[in-house]
C-alpha cells in the first residue's frame, strides 16, 4: 500500500453512532459541504439539507445533513433559458444519485480530515414524503441518504472489506469459484466476530422465512446478516415506487 495524509483518512473510515455533545462550528460545516461540492458531477443535481437539532436528529448528533437528488432548481434554470425537461426521470434519476453519493463521500472526508466522525443512514429514501413534509420540499426534489455527523465519543476500528482478488477484476470478470466465494465470506466474518460488532449493536436481523435459528452472537456475522437482509426485505418495489412519485418522480412516464 502506498500511504499519505488523504489516503489515511480514506482507509481509518468507520461509521460513528456516539457524538461528543461539542457542535462543529459553522466555518467546519460549510468547508465540509464545499469540498462535498467538489466532487465530480454531472448536473449538480443535489441539495443538501441541514438540521442541528441534536435532540431530534439521529444518535443525538450535533448535525444531520440530508443529501437529496434535486432537480428543481435545474428546471428554474432551464426555463431562464427557454428549455423544457425532456430527459426521463428514470435516466434523471440515476445521474441525480451518482451526482449526490459522490459529494455525500467528499463531505465524509472531508468531515474526518477536520476531525469529525460520520454514519450514512440509508432510510431516507423510505420516508423521503415524511423528509418533504418536514423541510417543505418543492417537487423533484428526493431525499436520498442521510450522514449524521459530529465529534466522536467513540473510536471503534474501521470495518472489513472483501479482499482485492474479490473486488478487483482486470479484463474480464471472472468465474467466481468456490475458493474465492470462501475465502471473501471468511475474511468478512471473521473480521466482524474479531469486533463482536453485531452483539455490541443487538443487530441480528429476526428470521421471517420458515427457516430454524441456528445462529447465536458468536457465529452471527456479516454475511449472515446481509443474507437475511436481502433475502426478507422490500421484496415489492411499491413502496419506493409512491416514495418516488409523491417527489415528482415518476420514473416509468415518457416524456411527451
Amino acid at each position: 500500500m502506498i500511504l499519505n495524509p488523504v489516503i489515511k483518512t480514506m482507509l481509518e473510515h468507520k461509521s460513528i453512532r456516539k457524538y461528543k455533545a461539542k457542535a462543529p462550528p459553522k466555518k467546519a460545516i460549510e468547508t465540509i459541504v464545499r469540498a462535498g461540492q467538489q466532487a465530480p458531477f454531472v448536473s449538480q443535481a443535489y441539495s443538501i439539507l441541514l438540521s442541528q437539532k441534536k435532540e431530534r436528529n439521529p444518535f443525538k448528533a450535533p448535525i444531520l445533513f440530508t443529501i437529496c437528488v434535486d432537480y428543481h432548481k435545474f428546471e428554474k434554470i432551464m426555463a431562464r433559458r427557454g428549455w423544457n425537461l425532456v430527459t426521463n426521470d428514470l435516466v434523471l434519476l440515476f445521474f441525480g444519485i451518482q451526482d449526490a453519493v459522490l459529494m455525500a463521500e467528499n463531505m465524509v472526508i472531508a468531515a474526518r480530515s477536520l476531525g469529525l466522525g460520520s454514519c450514512f443512514l440509508g432510510s431516507a429514501m423510505f420516508r423521503a414524503d415524511k423528509i418533504a413534509e418536514e423541510y417543505r420540499l418543492p417537487p423533484k426534489v428526493f431525499p436520498l441518504v442521510q450522514l449524521a455527523m459530529g465529534y466522536p465519543a467513540e473510536d471503534p476500528p474501521p470495518r472489513p472489506r472483501y479482499p482485492m482478488e474479490f473486488t478487483l477484476f482486470e479484463d474480464k470478470y471472472p468465474e467466481l469459484n468456490d475458493k474465492m466465494i470462501v475465502r471473501a465470506m471468511q475474511v468478512m466474518d471473521e473480521g466482524y466476530l474479531a469486533q463482536d460488532y453485531y452483539r455490541k449493536l443487538k443487530a441480528k436481523i429476526p428470521l421471517k422465512i420458515n427457516r430454524k435459528e441456528t445462529y447465536t452472537y458468536d457465529n452471527y456475522s456479516w454475511t449472515e446478516h446481509i443474507c437475511r437482509k436481502w433475502g426478507q426485505r422490500f421484496p415489492d418495489p411499491k413502496v419506493l415506487l409512491q416514495q418516488l412519485e409523491k417527489r415528482g418522480f415518476d420514473i416509468t412516464k415518457k416524456r411527451e
